[in-house]
């Protein structure tokens, strides 16, 4: 994880500013941090002391049961907020997120900024905004396992996941997700290579065909 000082720190928040979002200057103490792939921007047993606003990139959201198990549970896109549960209540909320591709952050430390997070009426209108499509997505999610066949909710899923057109994630992880059968996935995985969608290569797959990857998860976000 790489934190932005001086120039390059000036430079990127005045290219990505978020002042808009707020009634009071947050400057002083915010920080632009940048993740590589597969980094933690929260460890599982870690309470952020940040809210972290996306600029740039995707990460997912992990947790791991009692039994040992991990779990898939969503996605976190460029201008999604981390760590809003945290901001409103003392309960810890957030679960491990993990960049999945290059993924740059605005974090605002809690100690500096709670209270006048909290009293901002302007950043909190535009947090219920986003707290209101957050739920919204999660309900569509689990409508879609019902919905749509794994053709159409696995191209979505590999264009979500997908670093600079390479598919590499755990099928374990992709089946307990998608609510299938590791011998589906792999049948469905199987066809995709056979249309020229995707090209295998050892563990991962490179997307040959992005465009009809868009086409099947186009039908998802139509509905």
């Amino acid at each position: 994880m790489e934190i932005y000082k001086g120039e390059k720190k000036r430079m990127y928040i005045e290219e990505h500013s978020i002042a808009d979002r707020f009634s009071f200057p947050m400057e002083e103490f915010l920080e632009v941090r940048e993740y590589q792939r597969d980094e933690w921007i929260i460890r599982e047993d870690r309470r952020p002391d940040f809210l972290f606003y996306m600029t740039e990139g995707k990460a997912k959201i992990y947790v791991t049961h009692q039994n040992g198990k991990v779990s898939l549970i969503n996605f976190i896109n460029a201008h999604d907020y981390i760590g809003e549960m945290e901001l409103l209540n003392d309960v810890y909320y957030t679960k491990g997120i993990q960049a999945s591709t290059r993924t740059i952050c605005f974090a605002l430390p809690f100690l500096q900024y709670r209270t006048k997070l909290m009293e901002d009426a302007k950043f909190l209108r535009e947090l219920t905004k986003f707290l209101s499509v957050k739920a919204t997505s999660m309900a569509a999610k689990y409508s879609q396992s019902l919905a749509f066949p794994l053709e159409n909710r696995l191209a979505d899923f590999i264009l979500q996941t997908a670093d600079k057109g390479i598919y590499k994630e755990k099928h374990v992880i992709v089946c307990d997700y998608l609510g299938v059968s590791y011998r589906h996935l792999l049948h469905v995985l199987a066809q995709f290579c056979e249309k020229g969608y995707l090209q295998k290569e050892g563990r991962n797959y490179q997307i040959l065909n992005k465009h009809a990857l868009d086409e099947l998860a186009e039908a998802i976000k139509n509905r």
